[in-house]
């Protein structure tokens, strides 16, 4: 794909200076259109998140994104709703003592249930994240209890000590330790969670998660790109690799090494973090995308392993999912403008949603960063979360 001309008219132009004045100042508005177009399509009465498209199957990652933008909306009917389904059909009832099973759906026989036993810790970490933030932000005990018990099962099944680097976050409870070879998932792994959960349990290894981070992503981005999935290996780093067959999460353009749809989140969660030197290194690991995008209308749908962007560009979401990124740099208004007349094109104003036919992982992207920019929540330093209905 090569390079394309971009001359907005005088009348979009002026629609994008007037959403990046907003996002600068943080508009503040009563009602969150894309959530409730979100929840009407893709929430069913009982707080189950399904993929509409194709077996509705409902992910981990889905339930703990829904309770998240609950609590960013203030509302707790939503949120408990979400957390109530979830415990009962992912967690065996009982989240004190079970991980939530990554995927639950029909079976050959016809039987809806949890499909895979497994867990997905970028699902759990966002979960009892959230669950403490709702504790104190709604002044529960709890929810943060929930949340707290939730950190225990998580430090006690998905860390791991990486042999000369440290403790770190593995994708799963079981099948990602291969002998010497651990395989970890970038984008499970935003510092501003870890930060946080560090605060909330001073003495667990939450902290120093959150301090390796950007020497891990660093480490596997380089060529300045993200990469979806990576293998560690004790005195020589980490490297690119396929999807691993336990994975839960990935649906990349292709199973081999490269970026796509999971690295596109760590463009995402850089981009809301808090000022800080971990920013700033995180930032300075993955500069690429942003030079990609100075003569680009879209992210790459994937970037090989060698980080050559191939010419098929990726869905809306992914033009979401670099806006906090983008904003994070001086002086690229051009490159954020081009995403936002690529969303503005693709807005659906009969559904509310992004694409033709909306899709559940770009809407969460979406909501993930216009409802960042649009002031609707912060995380602050040490990963605190600030929501706009706390500060009214």
């Amino acid at each position: 794909m090569g390079l394309r001309t971009f001359r907005p008219g005088k009348g979009l132009l002026a629609a994008v200076s007037s959403l990046l004045l907003c996002m600068g100042a943080g508009c503040k508005e009563r009602t969150w259109t894309l959530w409730n177009s979100y929840s009407a399509r893709f929430i069913d009465t009982q707080g189950r998140v399904f993929d509409a498209r194709g077996d509705q199957h409902t992910t981990s990652e889905g339930q703990a994104y829904a309770m998240f933008f609950a609590l960013v909306d203030n509302d707790r009917g939503c949120f408990d709703r979400v957390l109530n389904w979830t415990q009962a059909n992912l967690a065996q009832g009982d989240l004190h003592t079970h991980l939530p099973a990554w995927q639950w759906g029909k079976d050959k026989d016809g039987q809806w249930k949890a499909l895979d036993p497994n867990s997905a810790s970028d699902a759990d970490t966002w979960m009892a994240y959230t669950l403490v933030e709702a504790g104190r932000l709604w002044d529960e005990p709890s929810y943060a209890d929930l949340g707290r018990s939730m950190m225990a099962l998580i430090a006690q099944k998905e860390v791991a000590d990486l042999p000369g680097f440290g403790p770190m976050l593995l994708p799963g409870a079981t099948g990602f330790q291969h002998g010497k070879s651990t395989t970890l998932n970038p984008s499970y792994l935003p510092e501003f969670i870890f930060a946080r959960l560090g605060v909330v349990d001073p003495a667990g290894e939450w902290a120093q998660i959150a301090k390796g981070i950007p020497t891990l992503i660093l480490q596997s981005s380089r060529h300045g790109y993200a990469m979806d999935w990576v293998d560690y290996y004790p005195g020589d780093g980490f490297y690119p690799v396929a999807k691993p067959s336990a994975a839960n999460q990935a649906t990349a353009a292709n199973d081999g090494p490269g970026g796509s749809y999971d690295a596109i989140r760590v463009y995402l969660w850089a981009g809301m973090m808090d000022k800080s030197p971990a920013r700033a290194a995180i930032l300075n690991a993955v500069p690429e995308m942003s030079v990609y995008l100075a003569n680009h209308d879209a992210p790459p749908e994937m970037v090989s392993e060698d980080g050559v962007p191939l010419e098929h560009d990726g869905p809306i979401g992914f033009s979401a999912a670099v806006l906090p990124y983008l904003r994070a740099y001086r002086g690229l208004s051009r490159e954020v403008g081009r995403q936002l007349v690529r969303m503005d094109a693709e807005r659906n104003p009969s559904s509310g949603l992004y694409g033709k036919d909306p899709r559940y992982y770009d809407q969460n992207l979406a909501l993930f960063a216009t409802g960042f920019l649009d002031g609707r929540f912060r995380f602050g330093p040490e990963g605190k979360l600030k929501v706009e209905w706390k500060r009214r």
